[in-house]
């Protein structure tokens, strides 16, 4: 049996993990603490940093979206069943991925 507080109490503490990391990130990426350098060498080192640290932001905030979604599903008593074949995911799955909207097998079929 799942226990949905467990799964609720987990999606939270990652929501908030993950809202620090966007506003932390983006504190860098809108150098918001530091200005951007006057050297051209370094406000291309500076260009290459932003890259990766936009990439690291779209990620983040794709993991929040994904975790509203899973809370979302606990507050309408769909957790934990597949979006696509409407099968129960695995519980190991939800562990390991508490956000997961879909079972191995729909997953592996992309």
């Amino acid at each position: 049996m799942i226990d949905y507080q467990s799964y609720k109490n987990q999606l939270e503490n990652l929501r908030n993990d993950y809202t620090r990391r966007v506003a932390e990130l983006g504190k860098d990426i809108h150098h918001t603490e530091e200005p951007v350098e006057k050297d051209f060498s370094e406000q291309a080192t500076q260009l290459e940093n932003s890259e990766v640290l936009n990439a690291l932001d779209d990620e983040a905030r794709s993991a929040l979206i994904q975790i509203d979604n899973a809370l979302f599903r606990l507050s309408n008593n769909s957790f934990g069943i597949c979006e696509k074949c409407g099968g129960n995911i695995n519980e190991k799955r939800l562990r390991a991925i508490p956000y997961a909207s879909l079972c191995i097998k729909c997953a592996e079929q992309g």
